[in-house]
Parts: C-alpha cells; structure tokens; sequence
C-alpha cells in the first residue's frame, strides 16, 4: 500500500504560492509517497498539473473544513488519504488542538500544525517560514527552479492571446494594476506614464483584470487615450499559461506577481507598505521597486495614510527596471 503526505493549506491565492518551496522539499524528503494538498482551489488545481502534488481536494470542501472543528472527514477519498497517512502538515493555527485530534484519529501518524505567522518562528522571509515548520532549511534565493507550465496551458493560452490579435511579433508586457488591497498599489496616473513608455519602446503592454481589479484597471484606462488590451476572466491555470508567453511581468506585492515569479517570467515588483525582506518574490529573475521605507506601524495606519512616500515611484524607475529584466533575460 502506497503511503501519504497530507498537506492542508487554508490560505490564499498567494500565500500557497509561498508554500511551494515547502511543498517540493515534502515531495523531495517522500519521494515514494503520494502527495495530498488540501488547499485553494485553482491553484491547488494549478500546482497538481505542475506534478507538484498527486492529488488535491478543495479546502473548502464539506469533507475537508469539518476537520477545523474536530470533526473526522466525511468524504470517502480525503478518509481514504488520511489512513495511509504518515504525515499529515497543516499551515495554520489550532489552538485548542481539535485539528491535531481529528487527524489523528483519521489515521494519520505524525502530525504537525503550525501557523507560518507563529511568533516562535524565526525566518524572515514568508516562504522560508513554511519551511521551519517543517524543519527544514531555508530557500536559496537564485537556486529556486521555476515551474513548468503544462503544454495544454500554453496551448489555451496561445488561443485566448489569437482572440485579441496578439501575434508573437512583438515582446507583450502584462500589467497587472490590482492587489489584493489598494493600498499596496501605485497611483494610477504614474502606471499610466509607465504604460505608455512601455508603448515606445517596442513592446504591446497588456492589462490584466482579476475579479477584484475592475476599480484599479478603470482607473487606469481614464488616464490612457490609446488603451491596451484588457485581459478577462482568465481562469488561474490559463494565467499562467499566458504569464509563460510574455516577456515581462509588471505587477504589485500579490498572488499573481508570485505566480508570475514562480514561472520564471521577467517579474519587477512594485512594493510600498509591505516589506520585500518578508514578501518579495524570490528568484533571479526578479526586480523590487519601492519608495521610501514605510513609515506606518500598522495596517489600520497604512490604510489612513495620504501621502504614500513607500508608493512614490517615478515611471523612469520603473521602465528602467524593466529594461534591466529584457536585458537580463
């Protein structure tokens, strides 16, 4: 019988793209193990067609959230996983210890709960917290191995850029304008002056529209007279597969500009608030840009904030990052 590695991650988009290094060095550590991630479901869909995984099941899922309340599983398959189970890793906090219990009780051997954002740990970075949860070293910057987009996605992705006459003649720039709070975001009128530089040195930006970008990308769009292509809709699996086209990623502190970094695209990451030490994406074929040190002790302080001096970034700087990550690739 084929034994398991559970791994349960109810966080976000984003924050289980930090996870990834952790989960590689689970399938490194287990090699004759199936791997189970519990996790969001797109891009937990995402890493199992990366083959970072052998199975995964949404989180969210009836079998899989009665475990935060002590309840054992009631879906047969997530049942069947934990009792070949013999470590199952959950990233998050379990106070009372009813987690633990009812994945004990399920049939899993070891069982480790941790939060990544315990104060006992001790690694700085976001990514490298995963890690000490699981005892194991830290990441090396420039020695993380970009994912493989399957070829299926760069196929759909291929089709989806035909829809908007997007021929490979010319480098495409994707700018995504959104994150996942506005106030990591850069004025709207300075990303315009970058878009159109962008348009004058050869290359066709793109703008890309998440579900929660409409307000950020329209602000955009009203200070452009000649307006790139919008990018809609996209499911994450097909995102990536376009991210795998482009030449360069233009993006804020979020889970898409993680995405993109894990891929291996040309990323610059436009920082204010939140500290590159702890979230940057990782990898060498990235580029930080930020302001002033943020001031603010707190987010509540971040959100009164006006002036913004971690979010003042001139458009030069930003196309010169850029033209340091073409130059580079």
């Amino acid at each position: 019988m084929i034994r398991t590695i559970v791994i349960i991650h109810p966080g976000g988009f984003g924050d289980l793209l930090l996870a990834v290094p952790a989960i590689r060095r689970l399938r490194s550590r287990f090699p004759r193990h199936q791997i189970v991630l519990c996790g969001h479901d797109q891009v937990s869909e995402f890493i199992y067609g990366c083959r970072l995984v052998d199975y995964w099941t949404s989180v969210q899922a009836s079998a899989c959230a009665g475990l935060f309340g002590g309840a054992e599983p009631s879906g047969p398959l997530l049942n069947e996983w934990l009792s070949r189970c013999d470590l199952a890793v959950v990233w998050t906090n379990d106070e009372f210890g009813r987690l633990a219990a009812a994945l004990k009780n399920s049939g899993a051997g070891t069982v480790v709960v941790q939060s990544p954002f315990s104060s006992i740990l001790t690694a700085l970075h976001q990514s490298d917290r995963f890690l000490e949860t699981l005892q194991e070293p830290a990441a090396e910057d420039r020695a993380i191995n970009p994912l493989s987009v399957p070829a299926p996605l760069k196929d759909r992705a291929s089709t989806v850029l035909d829809e908007y006459h997007l021929g490979l003649t010319r480098p495409l720039v994707l700018i995504h304008p959104g994150s996942g709070s506005k106030h990591k975001c850069v004025d709207p009128a300075m990303l315009a002056s970058v878009v159109q530089l962008l348009g004058t040195q050869g290359v066709v930006p793109l703008i890309l529209e998440g579900p929660a970008d409409q307000q950020a990308v329209g602000k955009l769009l009203s200070q452009l007279s000649n307006k790139p292509p919008v990018l809609r809709g996209l499911s994450l699996s097909v995102l990536a597969g376009v991210l795998s086209r482009i030449e360069l990623f233009l993006g804020h502190d979020s889970g898409v500009t993680h995405l993109s970094a894990l891929l291996g695209v040309s990323t610059v990451a436009l920082f204010g608030p939140t500290s590159p030490a702890r979230w940057a994406p990782r990898g060498s074929n990235i580029v930080v840009v930020q302001g002033e040190p943020c001031r603010c002790l707190s987010w509540g302080e971040v959100s009164r904030c006006v002036e913004k001096p971690c979010l003042q970034l001139s458009p030069e700087a930003i196309l010169a990052a850029c033209r340091v990550q073409e130059l580079s690739a």
